[in-house]
């Protein structure tokens, strides 16, 4: 049995954190658990059952031990408005949290004895927009994280670009931002992720659906390959990209298309470049967040169909939905043991 996590926004009908099982391919959720509540993201603290979660629209960031009954450890302020993704450091010293709504970027230090946040984070502040009047009318902090030579990048939605920060553990201060990429006009960059092995990593952006593949340089800054379409060739609904998760053996990419409503495969071959493969319908209506367990993809639904279990064929490539647990407003999985 794998037992797991879900949160989800309040305004679809998610009343706080919801325990998942995961036995056998079937799903069973229990009731919800108390506060938090509007959980969009979390990380697992290394080596315990402590789990750092944002209260998106408190804007909060909360510490919680999943062994004592979710027990909140700490509640401070995120940094900013809308905090949407986390990301630690490997030294295990710093957290780093995304604000969509503000376009800030908050850096905080972690106690070396308490692992408990200690305030008040670096800060900074993204400024601009984009060409979207409509979603890019300022800047939107989506996507936090560290790469391989330990900057922490951040992709901002709004202004179309990728950061790259060097950063001082010790001090958890930052460095000056380097404009590490700029993305096609409107394209709208989402979330990121970095290849275990190699020097790149891939993009996937929000306002227009495509997968890009990213060469990392020495100084922190990217080199494209053109994009490439998560839709069907010939098929152009009105989609928006959504989560992307690398496959465990790192030969698979997984991209969600919400409106398309789907979970678009890529074939990574040994060099890092991307192929599309397939396109297989994610069994609920806008698929926000992805998890490999079990041979298989868990996807959270934002706006109906909960959780659903597509296992995994001999390709790598999601089947039907074979299981489904009815949580509203899913939009993060988390993983307690397996």
């Amino acid at each position: 049995m794998t037992r797991l996590f879900v949160g989800g926004y309040e305004e679809a009908g998610a009343q706080g954190l919801y325990p998942l099982d995961l036995t056998a391919g079937a799903l069973s959720a229990g009731p919800p658990l108390a506060d938090p509540v509007n959980v969009s993201a979390g990380i697992r603290v290394p080596g315990t059952a402590c789990w750092f979660l944002v209260d998106e629209r408190a804007g909060r960031l909360v510490l919680v031990d999943a062994e004592r009954d979710w027990g909140v450890l700490a509640s401070v302020p995120s940094g900013g408005e809308g905090p949407c993704h986390l990301a630690q450091d490997r030294s295990t010293m710093l957290l780093a949290v995304a604000h969509y709504d503000s376009g800030t970027l908050a850096l905080f230090r972690l106690d070396p004895t308490s692992g408990l946040p200690i305030q008040p984070p670096a800060l900074h502040q993204n400024t601009g927009r984009g060409p979207d009047e409509e979603r890019q009318a300022g800047p939107h902090v989506h996507w936090v994280g560290f790469g391989p030579d330990d900057r922490l990048y951040v992709v901002d939605l709004g202004l179309d670009q990728l950061l790259s920060f060097a950063v001082d553990a010790e001090g958890g201060t930052l460095g000056e931002p380097v404009v590490a990429y700029v993305a096609p006009p409107g394209s709208g960059p989402r979330q990121l992720a970095f290849h275990p092995h190699l020097p790149i990593a891939y993009l996937v952006s929000e306002l227009v659906p495509s997968l890009t593949v990213l060469r990392l340089g020495e100084d922190g800054t990217f080199t494209a390959a053109p994009p490439l379409p998560t839709l069907p060739a010939g098929e152009v609904p009105a989609s928006l990209g959504g989560a992307i998760l690398i496959g465990p053996d790192a030969t698979r990419l997984y991209v969600s298309n919400r409106g398309h409503d789907s979970i678009a495969t890529f074939r990574l071959d040994p060099q890092g470049e991307a192929s599309f493969i397939a396109a297989t319908p994610s069994g609920g209506r806008s698929p926000r967040f992805l998890l490999a367990a079990d041979a298989a993809l868990l996807v959270a639904h934002e706006t109906a169909g909960g959780v659903t279990l597509l296992p995994l064929d001999n390709n790598g490539v999601p089947r039907p939905t074979a299981a489904r647990a009815e949580i509203p407003g899913a939009a993060f999985l988390g993983v307690i043991d397996a």
